[in-house]
């Protein structure tokens, strides 16, 4: 396989007791503990086949007839599952190395309790781009969620490895989704030790490990304490993300600011657009960048009374926006906040659990387009032809408003009935 073939192979480390999740553990491996109504690892190989793996390896010891009974051979799934069984006290080191003769050139690496909604493609690019034996995905963990295990370069060069998260240095936490050449099983001599441990310092020390860091949250089956977090997570409540100026309300000439609510003017057809989307059931979340805080031309008080006055507005029309993020910076701050920086979008997948790569962001300005790219959102553009209501509209799709006029008949025969 040449780097220009992007592998199709997944291997999921899925071997180990699960002693943290006692008593969930006493009967069933730990991938196998249900999240809302099924097992964790059907969300991975769902993941995996919908972003183009058609083979998966797991890697099973500790009841592994609990695995092999559900998901038998994944044509259920799309995928061809196989298995490599080996003891069940064998350390991930000894899992990998024994199945040596199964791993293709190049494969994605899991541990079955973490889930991160990755894209592929962009990870593949920039494996290609570094041309190292291993690569593997960073949680920046700048919300403090769990303890640090690496340190990552601006170079993107992973530089420290320390499981035991005891040097300050530490800048993120390593959650596996890694690509990987086989070659690096040469590393292993079948002796009972971790792989992580055994590989990935190595690598570090030699310059020969990438990093792909993240800012968003991924979830997890590692804990009990980790599980309300993950239920809520994949309960994957229909959320959009919408921009203000220009989407919402009319935009202000360039460097002018919305300065009180008199001067708020909705957009024809937004509030429409808001209350189509609450009758659909979509939460919406709006983000805003507010240079004019910072630029002394309107206090942070009144844009924050402004915001309490548009989520009144939009409740009267039908609609409801559920919280508002707002930017406070100037242009040139260099904040991680400020379209096109992504930090309002992490920060609003943080609170309320969202899955970004699953989350619209409807924007009409190409600072909203780059901050999606950047976090993964799909991206619906909004501008004077075709406005937040015409792309709502479209986002909505025929079939959702076939539905909605099959429910009106239906309650308007009722009506008809009881009057």
């Amino acid at each position: 396989m040449s780097l220009s073939e992007r592998p199709r192979q997944a291997v999921i480390l899925a071997g180990g007791r699960g002693t943290r999740l006692r008593p969930l553990t006493d009967d069933r491996p730990k991938p196998m503990v249900e999240v809302g109504g099924k097992p964790f690892l059907e969300y991975q190989i769902e993941q995996l086949r919908d972003a183009g793996f058609d083979r998966v390896l797991l890697l099973l010891g500790y009841l592994p007839e609990v695995v092999q009974n559900h998901f038998g051979d994944g044509r259920r799934w799309g995928v061809q599952i196989d298995y490599a069984v080996t003891d069940v006290d064998d350390d991930t080191g000894r899992r990998i190395k024994l199945a040596e003769r199964n791993l293709e050139r190049h494969f994605l690496l899991l541990y079955c309790d973490n889930y991160w909604p990755m894209n592929f493609a962009a990870m593949w690019r920039r494996f290609t781009e570094h041309r190292l034996p291993a690569m593997i995905t960073v949680y920046r963990n700048r919300d403090g969620y769990t303890r640090n295990s690496v340190r990552v370069e601006n170079s993107g060069l992973v530089s420290l490895y320390d499981k035991s998260g005891s040097d300050p240095t530490l800048n993120g936490v390593e959650i596996s989704y890694a690509i990987l050449s086989k070659e690096i099983t040469g590393l292993l001599d079948g002796a009972n030790r971790l792989f992580e441990t055994t590989v990935y310092p190595y690598l570090a020390a030699r310059n020969q490990l990438a990093g792909f860091a993240s800012d968003h949250r991924y979830y997890s089956v590692g804990a009990l304490h980790r599980l309300p977090l993950t239920e809520e997570f994949f309960r994957r409540r229909k959320t959009v993300i919408v921009d203000r100026d220009g989407v919402l309300n009319e935009k202000p000439p360039p460097a002018c600011y919305v300065r009180s609510w008199e001067e708020f003017v909705w957009l024809p057809g937004a509030l429409e657009a808001l209350r189509l989307l609450r009758e659909a059931g979509y939460r919406v979340i709006v983000i805003s960048n507010q240079a004019g805080i910072a630029r002394g031309a309107v206090a942070q008080a009144t844009v924050e009374e402004i915001h309490r006055r548009m989520q009144r507005s939009a409740a009267a029309a039908g609609g409801a926006i559920a919280a508002v993020y707002y930017c406070p910076h100037d242009w040139d701050a260099g904040c991680d906040c400020r379209k096109p920086q992504p930090g309002m979008l992490f920060q609003a997948q943080r609170d309320f659990h969202l899955d970004l790569s699953r989350t619209p962001f409807f924007g009409d300005d190409e600072r909203d387009g780059a901050a999606a790219e950047r976090a993964g959102c799909p991206f619906f553009a909004v501008s004077e032809a075709t406005p937040l209501v015409g792309r709502v509209q479209q986002f909505l799709g025929d079939e959702y408003f076939r539905a909605q006029a099959i429910a009106n008949q239906n309650t308007s025969g009722k009506e008809s009935i009881h009057a």
